[in-house]
């Protein structure tokens, strides 16, 4: 092989290194590729199961927007949570009440009548426990890897993530067409238990010595952190202004019957992981990007072109080469989001800043899919997956202009991120 091209490639290829190095992180990505394969099924399980019980696009929509205000409350209070107590033990109980709420709907499902209703509340609750789950799994990952390998830990987090995102999609979509919704709910009660065991075997991560105390104050300080940050401001409202206007998930079942395909709903759902898949393994060339906010707004852009793009495809195979563009911009961008993150983010405040960020990534889908819903009920689903993609490109490019800040941020000379890297530096002395 010729040196130039074993150069491109290592070049390309992620970083194994805080696998080799960090066994807590191990166990982190073996429990993530279990919990996300079982939480991709439900993810399809739930808007098909609402869509045979309704025929409603904006019953389906609703789903989302039902999951809304758990996120907000519990995403925010399991920020502070993350900061005040053993990050591990938030983890461990989480999982055990997530396990808990896949096992309700697979009872729901069994039932000789499933209710409408314990799909928009029992989905409500799992979301809350996920989101005062969330900040602890994010601010863990600081703490059991290196501050130098934080790039490379973005981006083989978000290739564990694409695995689960285009195998049980794929899978899911045949199950309940197959079988039933309720083998896809069992699938993921048994895929919790794993994961409860395996996180089970990790070391204890306690707060730091100076952790505020779970409480209404410290939120505000967290929030106060965050709002004086217009660069890390720039990292949540741009993406929550693109999910909002393009994620469109909640139009993908009736999309695959309108195009006489109703067999592909599982590949619909899989083509944004596909490409995001892509970008995640030639991924290596993010950690030498120091520009991450330049980054996150281009990547956005094209995200929204793509949807727009496969709001005009004739054909299955073409709406999914056009999702799989967007997952793969989609994908860049949260890689950039997160090593942002991770690298200027202080120890003490990163589990609360946690709990904002997974505001900004969970709130704008939830939202984008009420959206969508909406528009299809008056347009139909082609109108609402076109005209969403054009509206994400105008608030993006808005979004830019507004945020110097966040548009001119480099890594090299950005003063949060030379603190934090020599904090770490002095601690690991």
């Amino acid at each position: 092989m010729p040196e130039r091209l074993r150069h491109l490639i290592r070049r390309l290829v992620p970083d194994l290194g805080p696998l080799r190095d960090s066994r807590d992180y191990r166990l982190l990505m073996v429990s993530g590729v279990v919990t996300m394969f079982g939480t991709f099924i439900t993810l399809v399980a739930v808007p098909y199961q609402m869509k045979e019980l309704t025929g409603s696009y904006v019953a389906v929509g609703l789903v989302s927007l039902a999951e809304f205000v758990p996120m907000v409350v519990c995403g925010l209070w399991g920020g502070a949570i993350a900061d005040a107590v053993d990050r591990r033990k938030v983890i461990l109980l989480s999982e055990v009440g997530l396990a808990v709420t896949s096992a309700m709907l697979m009872l729901n499902s069994l039932s000789p009548a499933p209710q409408v209703w314990v799909l928009y509340v029992v989905g409500a609750l799992a979301t809350g426990i996920a989101c005062l789950q969330r900040p602890s799994l994010e601010a863990m990952i600081p703490q059991v890897v290196r501050h130098d390998q934080l790039a490379a830990a973005a981006v083989l987090t978000s290739l564990r993530w694409n695995f689960g995102a285009i195998v049980a999609p794929a899978l899911g979509g045949l199950l309940v067409v197959s079988f039933g919704t309720a083998l896809a709910y069992g699938l993921d009660t048994v895929s919790f238990l794993l994961s409860l065991a395996l996180l089970w075997r990790m070391s204890s991560l306690p707060p730091a010595d100076n952790a505020a105390p779970a409480s209404l104050r410290s939120l505000v300080e967290g929030v106060r952190y965050a709002v004086g940050r217009r660069d890390l401001m720039g990292t949540y409202l741009v993406d929550i202004a693109a999910m909002v206007f393009a994620m469109s998930t909640a139009l993908f079942p009736f999309l695959a019957d309108q195009m006489g395909a109703p067999q592909a709903l599982g590949l619909l759902y899989s083509a944004g992981a596909v490409g995001a898949l892509l970008a995640s393994l030639t991924g290596g060339w993010t950690s030498r990007v120091h520009r991450q906010g330049l980054g996150v707004i281009v990547a956005a852009v094209l995200w929204g072109v793509s949807v727009a793009l496969a709001a005009l495809m004739p054909t299955i195979w073409g709406v999914f080469a056009c999702l799989a563009l967007a997952g793969a911009a989609d994908m860049v961008s949260g890689i950039f989001r997160m090593t942002m993150w991770n690298q200027t983010i202080p120890h003490e405040l990163r589990g609360r800043l946690a709990g904002i960020e997974l505001l900004s990534y969970a709130s704008g889908p939830m939202l984008g899919n009420a959206r969508a819903g909406l528009m299809a009920q008056a347009g139909g689903a082609r109108f609402s997956l076109g005209v969403g993609g054009l509206l994400c490109v105008a608030a993006v490019a808005a979004m830019a202009v507004a945020l110097p800040a966040f548009r001119t941020y480099d890594a090299r000379t950005d003063e949060h991120a030379l603190a934090e890297k020599a904090r770490r530096a002095e601690a690991t002395a």
